[in-house]
């Protein structure tokens, strides 16, 4: 193995490093470096107060803090007692805190903590967990404390103790619940070695990472794996230092993102479609000419289907700044393989491969004949598909395409992905049942559809959300990226599914009934029912399918995980029980009614 066998060891072998290390920017535009000696000696100093509050090897330790740098030692003092970190989204609003309380206690009970860290500004939010839940259930809690409890010195024979903790590649690492996109969160249990494995594939294999010249810059959120594995544990194994910006402050102002690229000469980022999309969408032209990103030779794009057209926009975009679209990384990950499972050759940027739309409803990935691609150029998109090539798999690693008896099927041919190799995790935290039906003989089941050409993998989207419509397979993504791109709709803010609906045209819950397609959408415009009109005409024109009903509804009222996807089956359940709430035409000088129920 190319890097250290625990993040342990890799802090440790930093500990020499008195200049380089890790920046957080705060909120005011302010900045905090710890170089990695720093870092270092700060996780020893902290698992020191971990094992002074009698915590031992094994226990686990759910981590709510916000703020980056003090999230990042903690996590890592705790990993240096022996300690199995859970990270768990803080909350920073009472809006819909009930919800979050449930998250919480379902995160906290599902990992067995019984020991929660956070900081004084969300303590109010997570205090509650603490208490029997509303339906009289106990807390499985014991202990809530604030991080700045861990600010002077630790106990020297308890400091001693946690340098004694002996760490092995085996040992759990830390739980990183999934994000809840189709089912309650669930603790996928990440080892040391599944860390050092993924970390060496990515960062080495894929990025080809050089210490002498490289920098990250992210603003991922650092209790998900993107954020917390690519920025933080993947640089820490292979001594690459990091600029962090809050999260907030990107989705604020994106620009920020190109700012941190551009003074710290960034080398590497990462970011899902979405925050390209974004980008390209908020900049102004006087800004770009602002910025020179010629030092970007890594632009990472994964954790949400990829669109090739949003990246060709923001390589237009960004020209003036020098950004290289050759940088474009395109890749496929997903928690249970660590993080990364492919990734594009360096330097190759975006490459497609077009599709026969009809053929692909039938699982073939067909190549689209030339009259078709020119007809689809023309205005005619039901005819063409146009994926990202996602790359292929790292050394040690394998990817295979299964049809639903687990029969490998050949290029071309779409079926589920399966992966295998020291990257993928032990299962699911305690949970036996879910681990078996998706962790078989070494082989990860993703629940993802795709295809390989070549070894290098295209994603079609997730098995369980293909809608199916008259004996039609569609794709969700494609629906939905292309009532985004309407005037009037907030881009990825769209959720489509299929519903059963009887005769009467109402959605049943039994499933008896005809598949109809549901589009829901956040939108501003007053009239909802002019914007319906034109989401059905433009799905039928571009996919040929009828929509049975366009639901409209106010900014901010679609379903989402912790990390911003769509809950699709979330968004399903709430419509078939008559609970969105509904975009409400408003009058010249009215303000709009985002909460109305629906009627």
């Amino acid at each position: 193995m190319l890097v250290p066998p625990t993040l342990v060891a890799a802090v440790r072998a930093l500990a020499h490093d008195t200049v380089l290390g890790f920046t957080f920017v705060r909120p005011d535009g302010s900045e905090r470096h710890i170089p990695f000696a720093d870092i270092c000696a700060e996780a020893e100093r902290r698992a020191g107060h971990f094992v002074a509050r009698g915590l031992e090897k094994g226990q686990r330790v759910a981590l709510v803090i916000p703020d980056g740098d003090e999230f990042v030692l903690s996590f890592l003092g705790a990993t240096f007692a022996g300690l199995v970190p859970v990270p768990i989204y803080p909350q920073l609003s009472f809006k819909n805190v009930a919800g979050y309380h449930e998250t919480v206690r379902h995160i906290v009970k599902a990992s067995g903590a019984r020991f929660l860290l956070t900081t004084e500004t969300t303590r109010p939010y997570v205090d509650p967990v603490l208490q029997p839940s509303p339906s009289g259930e106990p807390s499985t809690l014991d202990h809530i404390e604030i991080v700045g409890a861990f600010a002077g010195p630790a106990p020297e024979d308890a400091v001693v103790r946690a340098r004694a903790v002996d760490v092995h590649p085996d040992d759990l690492a830390f739980l990183q619940f999934t994000s809840g996109s189709t089912s309650r969160p669930k603790g996928v249990a990440v080892t040391h070695g599944n860390l050092a494995a993924n970390s060496e594939a990515f960062m080495i294999h894929g990025l080809g990472k050089d210490s002498s010249v490289d920098k990250g810059v992210s603003w991922l959120p650092l209790f998900h794996d993107m954020g917390l594995i690519g920025f933080v544990i993947g640089p820490l194994f292979t001594d690459i230092p990091v600029v962090f910006l809050p999260t907030a402050s990107f989705v604020r102002a994106p620009r920020l993102w190109l700012e941190a690229i551009h003074k710290h000469r960034g080398t590497i980022t990462y970011a899902p479609n979405f925050a390209y999309a974004l980008v390209s969408k908020r900049i102004k032209e006087k800004e770009v000419e602002q910025y020179d990103l010629s030092c970007l030779r890594r632009a990472g794009c994964g954790a949400e289907p990829i669109q090739a057209k949003t990246l060709r926009e923001f390589a237009s975009k960004l020209a003036p700044a020098k950004f290289d679209p050759r940088a474009f990384l395109p890749s496929y990950g997903m928690a249970e393989a660590t993080l990364a499972v492919s990734f594009v050759p360096r330097m190759t940027g975006v490459r497609t491969d077009i599709i026969d739309a009809r053929a692909l409803e039938k699982k073939s990935a067909e190549v689209a004949s030339p009259d078709a691609i020119e007809k689809a150029a023309a205005g005619d998109a039901s005819l063409v598909r146009e994926l990202v090539n996602c790359g292929r798999a790292f050394p040690e690693h394998e990817i295979a395409i299964v049809d639903e008896d687990g029969k490998r099927l050949a290029d071309r041919q779409v079926g589920e992905i399966i992966t295998r190799g020291p990257s993928i995790c032990q299962g699911y935290y305690q949970e036996p049942e879910l681990t078996a039906g998706v962790f078989k003989d070494g082989w990860l089941h993703t629940g993802d559809l795709g295809y390989l050409v070549d070894g290098e993998v295209f994603i079609c989207g997730r098995a369980k959300d293909i809608i199916i419509v008259r004996g039609r397979n569609f794709y969700p993504s494609d629906i939905e990226w292309t009532v985004s791109e309407l005037p009037g709709i907030r881009r990825g803010n769209v959720v489509a599914f299929s519903v059963a609906i009887d005769a009467g045209g109402n959605p049943t819950l039994d499933g008896a009934g005809d598949d109809q397609l549901v589009v829901c959408a956040e939108g501003f415009q007053s009239d909802a029912a002019a914007l319906s009109e034109t989401i059905k005409s433009t799905v039928a024109a571009e996919h040929g399918l009828s929509v049975h009903e366009v639901v409209i509804v106010p900014q901010g009222s679609l379903p989402r995980t912790s990390s911003g996807k769509p809950q699709r089956r979330k968004t399903k359940a709430m419509y078939q029980a008559n609970e969105l709430p509904r975009a409400q035409p408003v009058q010249r000088g009215e303000a709009a009614d985002v909460s109305a129920p629906v009627s």
